[in-house]
């Protein structure tokens, strides 16, 4: 979950546990992340916010955006 009470961006926050649950072995490579709803739900951020995070996240090189399929974790091995 996000926390309200940081002064780092909700985005920011979102990006770096997706980020962990990618390092973690929860996303795996070449698998979707979860739709945009359901961050929302799970995480409690607004819908601009995991759009934020999975722009963050695509210019950071760990994932990408495939149109009209969705976004995938890159496979780094």
């Amino acid at each position: 979950m996000v926390d309200e009470m940081s002064p780092v961006a909700f985005y920011v926050q979102l990006a770096g546990l997706l980020t962990k649950e990618m390092e973690a072995g929860k996303l795996k490579p070449r698998q979707p992340l979860p739709s945009e709803s359901h961050l929302q739900q799970q995480y409690g951020v607004s819908r601009g916010t995991v759009r934020a995070a999975i722009r963050l996240l695509r210019d950071r090189g760990l994932v990408v955006t495939s149109t009209g399929r969705g976004t995938y974790v890159v496979d780094r091995s």
